[in-house]
């Protein structure tokens, strides 16, 4: 499994049965699995999405927005204890304005989920840890 470094964003190849013993980068040497969202750049996103073939959960928000900030605890929880299913991720819209219109977000937040360089679902509007959660588990990865 191919899975990107949230420190220097290098593929690095996992086998499968070693994703859950808290694997390091090849090249920097630190953990490829978080527990916590990673926040990327233009560049980054797209290293995170085209090159993992583990699932990529992107929140696509904006420090001024109230429903992203009302909905980043219980991202933040779920990442924690989702990270050897799916690596997660928050985009900057505002910072970002390129990448935000590239992948058409029109509201935020706004949840999509990449696997090897595609978008297989998205979500729109602050979700709770519970909602985020079924959200998830019913995605077929």
């Amino acid at each position: 499994m191919q899975i990107v470094c949230p420190s220097c964003h290098v593929p690095n190849r996992i086998p499968f049965e070693r994703i859950s013993e808290n694997p390091k980068c090849g090249k920097c040497k630190k953990p490829v699995l978080l527990n916590k969202p990673i926040d990327l750049d233009s560049n980054s996103l797209l290293k995170h999405i085209n090159n993992s073939d583990q699932p990529v959960v992107v929140d696509f928000w904006a420090d001024w927005c109230a429903p992203c900030k009302m909905m980043a605890p219980a991202y933040n929880k779920v990442a924690g204890e989702m990270s050897t299913k799916f690596q997660f991720a928050k985009l900057d819209t505002q910072n970002h304005q390129q990448m935000a219109s590239k992948f058409r977000i029109q509201s935020i937040p706004t949840l999509a989920v990449f696997r090897k360089g595609k978008e297989i679902a998205r979500q729109s509007g602050a979700l709770s840890e519970k909602q985020l959660k079924q959200w998830l588990n019913s995605l077929k990865v």
